[in-house]
């Protein structure tokens, strides 16, 4: 600054400090964007919005060696998603069908999509969910009854069969949960269900007790604020690392995907199942932290 200071002494230079900056930035702002269109994003007609669903195909299947499904999940885009559950209790071909669709509707709902078409090869199921056929058993009641609660969380659903040629990349994947996991690619998620989806009962991630999360949950779904003024300063500045969306609290990050926050129960449990289970290894605690946090837990 020395240096530019002498270099400038010898012009009659005037300084004045500059004004109205916001309402300069906000001029200059329109003027770069004057040639912008902005009707183009309501250009397109609503039809062509509408059909922009995710496709859901399923295909579950029982055999002696045991049950299972294959989950094909497809934006619209063209990303695809592939999914081998293996189910952890006897189940008919009926009963793997209906809970590769349930696994599949939840795991469409948790990740935010708001409209779906599912394509199954199920004859019964198909038209069962669409009404036309009865559920006489009641089991298959039980079934068709979880499956209209999911739908409705959905704001456009639609089920279509599909002949086996058609939904033979799910059927292809049903086939992986005999095979052990080592062998799998690393591209196809397999999950062990160990519960059937009549049973399970849905609860809120974060309810009781207590803990770290709370007051920031709180504030992000309902907006309740401590008295303390400071308090609620720095609650406002914490709460800007996270996010509440779907019932699961997150934390936020700009070059990776969010991490999954946990209470401190849970997170000693994804602790010793990453150190002690499958996945073992002699590790030093920040060593099995930083494989956690890239699980997608925090």
């Amino acid at each position: 600054m020395t240096k530019w200071a002498v270099e400038l002494a010898e012009h009659d230079i005037g300084y004045q400090p500059r004004t109205a900056i916001k309402a300069q930035a906000l001029t200059d702002f329109l003027a770069e964007g004057a040639s912008l269109s902005v009707a183009e994003p309501s250009s397109l007609p609503k039809e062509v919005r509408l059909e922009e669903s995710w496709v859901l195909f399923v295909d579950g299947v029982s055999s002696k060696e045991g049950s299972g499904a294959g989950l094909l999940l497809t934006s619209p885009t063209g990303e695809e998603l592939t999914y081998a559950l293996r189910f952890d209790f006897p189940a008919s071909n009926n009963e793997a069908e209906y809970e590769a669709l349930l696994t599949g509707l939840r795991i469409a709902h948790q990740m935010g999509i708001a409209a779906i078409k599912v394509r199954n090869d199920s004859q019964l199921v198909v038209h069962q969910v669409r009404g036309e056929y009865e559920a006489k058993e009641d089991i298959m009641k039980k079934y068709l009854a979880k499956v209209r609660e999911a739908i409705t969380l959905f704001d456009t659903f639609e089920i279509e069969q599909v002949s086996r040629s058609q939904n033979k990349r799910a059927d292809a994947l049903l086939k992986l949960e005999s095979s052990s996991f080592a062998h799998l690619s690393k591209e196809v998620l397999v999950k062990v269900i160990k519960q059937r989806g009549i049973d399970q009962v849905q609860v809120l991630a974060i309810d009781n007790p207590p803990s770290w999360m709370t007051p920031l949950v709180n504030f992000l779904s309902l907006g309740v604020l401590p008295e303390n003024k400071i308090e609620t300063r720095r609650l406002q500045l914490r709460a800007a690392k996270y996010a509440y969306s779907g019932g699961t609290f997150y934390r936020r990050s700009y070059l990776s995907p969010w991490l999954k926050c946990v209470i401190p129960e849970e997170g000693d449990y994804v602790l010793r199942e990453v150190h002690e289970d499958l996945c073992a290894a002699h590790v030093g605690s920040r060593v099995l932290v930083k494989k956690c946090l890239l699980l997608g837990y925090y």
